[in-house]
């Protein structure tokens, strides 16, 4: 089994954040990846921080093909921060897809700071399991499954 085929059907459909504003936290499903190893288990873990040791940053790379085409890649990875140290990164997480600008990381503000209804209506939900049939590797992907107790926590108020 090559490395490439292992990280597409190991690695989960995606990694989701939820944002809970009544308990001021943030809950990333985590995966972590070892590249070079291919015999060892690749690790989900599911954390959670408080809202106050998020952080964002903004991101940009630019890469020239040898056909001479440059491509701009952007997005914005959210960092949570030691809360007694300064700026001391502990964990990172993709905010989204590539190319993502910084409306999003002000829309989650927005929502955070003020609630849902201060927002414009978001488009529904998208359900992350909904893999196209010739997709056969994101089909073989372990779905997204949150620990029952994070799940519960991680949707409802103190």
């Amino acid at each position: 089994m090559t490395a490439g085929f292992r990280y597409e059907i190991s690695t989960p459909r995606d990694e989701p954040i939820r944002f809970n504003r009544a308990r001021q936290k943030i809950y990333a499903y985590n995966f972590t990846y070892c590249w070079w190893n291919p015999f060892k288990r690749w690790p989900i873990e599911v954390v959670s921080y408080d809202w106050a040791q998020v952080r964002a940053e903004r991101w940009r790379k630019r890469a020239r093909t040898p056909q001479g085409i440059t491509i701009d890649k952007q997005g914005v990875m959210l960092s949570i921060i030691q809360p007694d140290t300064t700026n001391e990164v502990v964990d990172r997480f993709q905010l989204s897809t590539p190319n993502v600008d910084d409306l999003v990381w002000k829309y989650i503000c927005l929502y955070m700071q003020r609630g849902p209804s201060a927002l414009p209506p978001p488009p529904p939900p998208k359900n992350h399991d909904d893999i196209p049939w010739y997709n056969i590797s994101k089909n073989l992907a372990p779905k997204v499954q949150w620990q029952k107790d994070i799940d519960i926590e991680s949707r409802t108020a103190p």
